[in-house]
């Protein structure tokens, strides 16, 4: 057992109510249990209001002075977003809280019943007795400038996510009424959605010489001219359509509505990327991890978002923990199970990671060398993948170098450290 883990288990003393707490969307249900894991108030509930939070409040001031103890200890489940309220009264009335695995929670259910019987008020006895074994985690109320960045960077995904949804529409309209649109223009830029607000259609071609096409074109804000070569082969492609010609005006509707919608999304994510810029330019970790050669800004904002202040971790290793990168192993006797990567974190983070270290290795000569060394080294080479996950990790603790250090990234010192291993090796 680890020196974090008997911390943990010590904050729990004699003097120490511990509350249990099963969040839902509406009420929730907290049962207080002593050190020793004797039921101090069943599990009674409380709804998601200002008076249900005050109830527990009071609660909690009448067990510490009925069973006569100086502190207190709640913990829950994050289940979904509903515990962030809770979380927030909580630390307004300095109440100290902690966080409960779910899959914790899940796994222990059975233990004192033998039954897989699962409702809320088990629940907030089983998240109770977790709490009094030290099997929680602390957690950080993000304020400021770290909390705008995680919700603008949270709000940002959706935003793209619901502008990839609008492009799928889009494309499956072109597959009906106009499936060679695609032929002429590969994406929808400016170009592609003026001809789609001016001649959605192959019928709105018909008639039209190309200088009335280009002055129809000019008309539609931000374009300035659409070159005659592809003012021609849509009116060609136009002419051998086999797009649908039933329900044009509704076809016609539906258009109108999706290019609207997708141009005030897209100006809306300009908009809220730059002030996330600017936001991330006010914490002291930006200008750090932006110095390493093949990081964007868009990168480091959602680094930032998703990790915080680097300097609050004590060590890099709780990085590699929150991003699921810690390995894990499958072994017994003889036998050797192969090490796979936990994936026991934060699954956005992760996504970030593997999707920014390939560019890194592309332009950062410290990391190419690096992954050129672990994928062609005599005793034990490692695969593609598995050099990427490593150098995933290796990013983290550079991460975290540079601003606790508060140090600009060097690739000599980099490529210092390889020729070092190189040579034990």
């Amino acid at each position: 057992m680890n020196s974090n883990m008997n911390t943990k288990i010590n904050q729990v003393s004699e003097k120490t109510l511990v509350i249990g707490i099963d969040i839902a969307k509406k009420k929730h249900y907290a049962c207080a249990i002593d050190d020793r894991g004797r039921i101090l108030q069943k599990p009674f509930p409380f709804i998601q209001s200002l008076d249900g939070f005050e109830q527990l409040h009071n609660m909690i001031h009448s067990l510490l002075e009925s069973h006569e103890k100086t502190d207190v200890l709640v913990g829950f489940e994050p289940t979904g977003h509903y515990w962030m309220n809770l979380a927030a009264y909580l630390v307004e009335n300095n109440i100290q809280f902690v966080m409960v695995n779910p899959m914790h929670v899940n796994r222990t259910k059975e233990l004192d019943d033998n039954l897989q019987t699962k409702n809320d008020q088990k629940d907030a006895r089983v998240i109770a007795s977790l709490i009094r074994d030290g099997r929680f985690n602390y957690t950080r109320i993000l304020e400021g400038t770290e909390a705008e960045l995680r919700n603008g960077a949270s709000f940002r995904t959706k935003m793209q996510e619901d502008i990839v949804s609008l492009k799928n529409r889009m494309i499956r309209w072109t597959d009906l009424y106009f499936p060679e649109f695609h032929h002429v223009f590969k994406s929808f830029g400016k170009n592609a959605c003026a001809v789609l607000e001016v001649t959605p259609l192959p019928i709105d071609f018909d008639g039209k010489n190309d200088e009335e096409l280009i002055s129809l074109y000019k008309r539609v804000e931000g374009i300035k001219c659409l070159s005659v070569s592809k003012i021609q082969k849509l009116k060609s492609i136009a002419g051998q359509s086999i797009g649908l010609t039933e329900g044009l005006e509704m076809a016609r509707f539906e258009m109108d509505t999706l290019l609207s919608q997708y141009k005030a999304l897209s100006n809306q994510l300009e908009v809220l990327s730059s002030r996330l810029n600017d936001l991330a330019q006010q914490l002291t970790d930006y200008e750090y991890i932006l110095s390493i050669p093949g990081l964007g800004e868009n990168t480091v904002v959602e680094l930032l978002s998703e990790i915080g202040s680097l300097r609050q971790y004590q060590h890099p290793r709780q990085l590699i923990k929150l991003a699921g990168l810690t390995l894990r192993e499958n072994s017994s006797g003889q036998h050797k199970g192969q090490k796979k990567i936990s994936k026991r974190g934060r699954r956005k983070l992760r996504a970030i990671l593997f999707r920014v270290i390939l560019p890194i290795i592309q332009h950062n000569i410290a990391f190419k060398s690096l992954y050129h060394y672990y994928t062609t080294r005599t005793v034990n080479p490692l695969k593609k993948k598995e050099a990427m996950v490593v150098l995933c990790g290796k990013l983290l603790k550079i991460l975290h170098a540079l601003c606790t250090k508060r140090v600009h990234f060097n690739v000599n010192h980099m490529l210092t450290d390889l020729h070092c291993l190189k040579e034990a090796a």
